[in-house]
């Protein structure tokens, strides 16, 4: 009698993935879940030296590459370069996005509405969500042609509750100067939700799966009275560690998630139930 084995539905064996932001906290994070299950990894970011010091680490499978999501014919020569290599592409994870530092004087806190800069708007708007549709366009249009593909959007519970501003104040600050989470971030990782549905209907005859996952705040060097006052407002009691959602990214990149797509998935310590 002839035992047959499990199939591995995690396996990712010479599948060809784009890791956008791959330079990052998590890009990171993603990109060796992948290659840990087999893939090729393309990190992808406007860093690339910083890409190539990442790649020395992470092994042969990892290519670092430059990308600038924001630049429409960078995106498009990219995506080309990569096919034409490799005569296929299986994975974009749509994870670059800007980390937002502001100014303030005596007079003005330029994170609130009030004072925030259009240029800041539309800098942050076109890598964090411009940047994940033009992606999306171009290597989801390669993935419909093959009539095979995964596009895995990096969201945040943000996408889904309002941030607590509270989390950013500072004592002896007059409350129209107080600093806040940009109105951006929420507005982004929203959008990027949206940017799922639509992409997961649009190429659903062309058996191409589009997610988002929403992770909660990732522990990195946070001062400690930030990391006390979130720590109350997260079931768990704590943030997240960066390594904490290798797991999930892989489930929603191979074949195990096979019958999934167009969802979000919230892994953020139980925030957002509360």
């Amino acid at each position: 009698m002839v035992v047959r084995l499990p199939e591995n539905k995690f396996d990712l064996t010479n599948r060809v993935a784009v890791v956008t932001g791959g330079a990052g906290l998590l890009g990171v994070e993603h990109a060796s879940a992948l290659i840990e299950a087999g893939s090729i990894v393309y990190l992808a970011d406007i860093n690339e030296n910083k890409c190539i010091e990442i790649s020395k680490k992470l092994g042969k499978r990892c290519i670092p590459i430059y990308l600038d999501v924001s630049n429409e014919d960078n995106v498009k020569t990219v995506s080309r370069l990569i096919f034409k290599k490799n005569k296929k592409i299986d994975i974009l994870i749509n994870n670059a996005s800007i980390n937002p530092s502001f100014k303030q004087n005596k007079n003005k806190n330029f994170s609130r509405i009030e004072n925030f800069q259009i240029s800041t708007w539309n800098d942050e708007i076109a890598v964090g969500l411009t940047g994940s549709f033009l992606c999306s366009k171009y290597f989801g249009s390669i993935m419909a042609l093959q009539n095979k593909g995964v596009i895995l959007n990096i969201a945040s519970d943000l996408s889904v509750i309002a941030p607590s501003q509270d989390l950013y104040a500072i004592k002896n600050v007059d409350d129209d100067k107080q600093p806040v989470k940009p109105i951006t971030y929420s507005v982004i990782k929203t959008g990027l939700i949206g940017l799922t549905r639509y992409l997961a209907s649009y190429w659903s005859k062309n058996n191409l799966r589009v997610n988002a996952l929403s992770p909660g705040g990732v522990l990195d060097n946070q001062p400690k009275d930030f990391l006390k006052k979130i720590s109350t407002k997260i079931p768990l009691g704590r943030m997240a560690n960066k390594s904490e959602y290798r797991e999930a990214v892989l489930f929603l990149c191979s074949d195990a998630s096979s019958y999934m797509t167009g969802q979000n998935i919230i892994i953020d310590g139980g925030r957002s139930i509360i």
